[in-house]
């Protein structure tokens, strides 16, 4: 048996896990800083560092508490480095370090992208990694700031090959809801109200997709662009400003949210076909939607196997990143001397596949 603390902070959520042997999730404690960012619409990196500077200690002590464990049970301790905001991820990078250095425990490194996609394992039977079936994976991984399409093989070797070109589907939801005066997060509220509308009530365009009578360009193929969904969106707010009412709000956010999950399921699965991916796996904080998840078990090819991360998976937590820092701890040269990063590297391997 094997423990890993994991530590996140890339944004607004200060999270503390133990996860045995990679897997079973013994404790996942969470604080949420929604409250504090709501009045200014979205996160603010500095408010969110000091966020976390005040939570990690208290939710540390819940962690161990929750679990039954003590700083000497560990294995190691995985922490967020990146990408991130960088005031709330150096919070989180420095907390591990002070823990790794007064308790002796290596230092791993985790990459936040990565550790989405590993969410989707937590909780089960990790035999499934070693099974030849399993592979090739197509990751569609989506969150606040993130869209992208990572093909990953049975050797650990993976491909980026789709991204987000401008904005991504969280942030577009968040635009979205505040074009709408319907609070933050964006993605949970958007959803509550298009749930009472009708999603082919206004017709908002699908991008890079070849549905607005102009081919997409073989580079963007599998890329995604949100910045026009927000942009016909702003328009169709100000022709109609007069006649904002609440089925004409509902029917809005029903018709956006439609676009978006149009644009992702389409995508990932024509990629899914391309590259006889024999799994798919749908995660990162906007996977929590609803439509989204329906539309991906709709549309999943026939003999390939769709992976959804649990909700309280998707969204950033610390089960996930030490889930994933059991897999680096044997493969690393853990040190102190670990910097933090805002943006996301390019994606060649990943950790948690070694080769069959």
């Amino acid at each position: 048996m094997s423990l890993i603390l994991g530590i996140e902070s890339s944004c607004d959520e200060t999270s503390v896990a133990v996860v045995e042997d990679g897997s079973r999730v013994l404790s996942n404690v969470v604080a949420t800083q929604i409250q504090r960012h709501a009045v200014f619409g979205g996160v603010v990196p500095e408010l969110a560092a000091r966020e976390h500077l005040i939570a990690l200690m208290p939710v540390l002590e819940a962690a161990l508490r929750e679990s039954g464990t003590t700083l000497q049970d560990f294995s190691g301790i995985g922490v967020t480095n990146g990408p991130g905001l960088m005031p709330a991820l150096l919070v989180g990078l420095n907390f591990a370090k002070g823990l790794s250095a007064a308790n002796n425990l290596p230092l791993i490194p985790t990459n936040h992208f990565i550790a989405h996609i590993y969410g989707s394992f937590l909780d089960e039977d990790l035999t499934i990694l070693k099974e030849s079936s399993t592979y090739p994976i197509l990751a569609l991984v989506v969150s606040g700031g993130h869209s992208s399409l990572l093909l990953i093989n049975d050797d650990g070797e993976a491909r980026q090959i789709g991204f987000t070109i401008d904005d991504a589907a969280g942030e577009a939801l968040d635009k979205a809801a505040k074009l709408l005066n319907l609070g933050y997060p964006g993605g949970p509220v958007i959803q509550k109200t298009a749930s009472r509308g009708n999603p082919k009530a206004f017709n908002f365009p699908r991008p890079l997709t070849g549905t607005a009578g102009k081919a997409t360009p073989p580079e963007h193929k599998y890329n995604f662009s949100f910045s026009g969904i927000k942009t016909a969106l702003l328009y169709h707010v100000k022709k109609h400003q007069n006649e904002l009412s609440e089925d004409f709000i509902s029917d809005t956010a029903a018709s956006f949210q439609e676009a978006v999950v149009d644009v992702l399921s389409r995508k990932a699965v024509a990629a899914a076909r391309e590259f006889s991916a024999r799994t798919i796996i749908l995660c990162g904080g906007v996977a929590c939607n609803q439509p989204l998840r329906d539309r991906m078990k709709l549309l999943c090819p026939h003999q390939t196997t769709l992976r959804i991360a649990q909700p309280k998976y998707c969204t950033d937590n610390a089960a996930m990143v030490a889930g994933l820092a059991w897999h680096s701890l044997q493969k690393i040269e853990p040190a102190l001397g670990v910097d933090a990063f805002a943006r996301l590297p390019v994606i060649t391997r990943v950790p948690f596949i070694s080769g069959l």
